[in-house]
């Protein structure tokens, strides 16, 4: 239970279902560390940031993941593991919420926070 109090954002689900707002969050938080770095293609980062940067990733992503990839110990490849598993979420998310955009009424709902509630959620 401690381990979630000291996480920054919600972990990577097994499932993938918050993948593209986990990559946001990852990617931001790895900026403001000076860390981002080491997830792009030839870097130049060193020992050091590459194992704070690990920790970091390994530290937000679900316990069946992190036994899954134990034995990555590289940043940049746990995030090309993570990518290539979760990235066609994206064919699958976009047409889903571009669908319930144009579906969406304000007619259908009974109060404006549940309205608002739907609008954040498809617009996430």
């Amino acid at each position: 239970m401690a381990n979630i109090k000291n996480r920054k954002f919600i972990a990577l689900d097994i499932s993938g279902k918050n993948y593209l707002s986990w990559v946001l969050d990852v990617k931001l938080h790895l900026s403001a560390k000076k860390l981002r770095q080491t997830i792009d293609e030839d870097n130049a980062a060193s020992n050091e940031e590459c194992a704070t940067a690990l920790i970091f990733l390994r530290h937000h992503i679900d316990d069946c993941l992190k036994y899954k990839y134990l034995t990555v110990k590289n940043p940049l490849e746990l995030w090309q593991n993570l990518n290539n598993r979760f990235e066609h979420l994206k064919a699958v998310v976009l047409p889903k919420a571009l669908n319930d955009w144009t579906q969406l009424r304000f007619q259908d709902f009974k109060t404006v926070s549940e309205y608002n509630s739907t609008l954040f959620k498809i617009v996430s």
